[in-house]
């Protein structure tokens, strides 16, 4: 979304928000199903499956996991995937089976397993990352300190993709509004704050 979107976006009464958030899914939706490949992620690691004719066997796939690149496709043939990756992934960590003779399925293990993948090639359509809900399950699987550092990221994340402060950027404003309240002899026209 664009600042211009966004912008837009928050002008919007709240019915106006529902009417075109459903819209955004089903234009996402639609992109991600004409994909020749479906995946799911979190914030660990990417699964992806690639349908390919049944009756494939292992020996007849060329299967390319590297550090910033990924490419899928039968020997002799036109890739059916392949492109650069949207982030790093760790490649020892990375693997791909063929389950029955008609998918291949990848684990790809993200190098940066504090953020959302918008996409898996670079080239292919984005997901809005702001609207993904993690797993509660998964989330209250954690112990309270992960779980509150977990939040604090995804929070401090879509404030940054909303250009808004993060948490730490809020607590030094507030901090140095009470001391300016506190101090109100001190003039802080030219202060530099970081």
């Amino acid at each position: 979304m664009s600042t211009q979107d966004s912008d837009d976006y928050d002008k919007l009464s709240p019915a106006e928000r529902e009417i075109r958030d459903k819209a955004d899914r089903q234009r996402e939706a639609d992109e991600q199903a004409a994909l020749p490949y479906s995946w799911k992620q979190s914030l660990e690691d990417v699964d992806i499956v690639v349908p390919v004719p049944k009756g494939t066997r292992a020996r007849d796939l060329v299967v390319v996991i590297a550090k910033k690149k990924l490419s899928i496709g039968l020997k002799g043939k036109d890739p059916i995937m392949a492109g650069d990756l949207c982030q790093d992934v760790k490649i020892e960590e990375s693997t791909w089976t063929l389950e029955d003779q008609s998918s291949v399925e990848l684990h790809i293990e993200k190098v940066n397993k504090m953020q959302w993948w918008e996409n898996v090639l670079t080239h292919h359509p984005k997901i809005d990352t702001k609207k993904i809900q993690p797993e509660n399950s998964k989330l209250s699987d954690l112990d309270g300190e992960t779980r509150g550092m977990v939040e604090k990221m995804m929070f401090d994340n879509q404030q940054k993709q909303l250009g808004k402060p993060t948490s730490d950027e809020i607590k030094k404003q507030e901090a140095l509004r009470k001391f300016q309240l506190a101090h109100p002899e001190l003039d802080f026209s030219n202060a530099k704050i970081s």
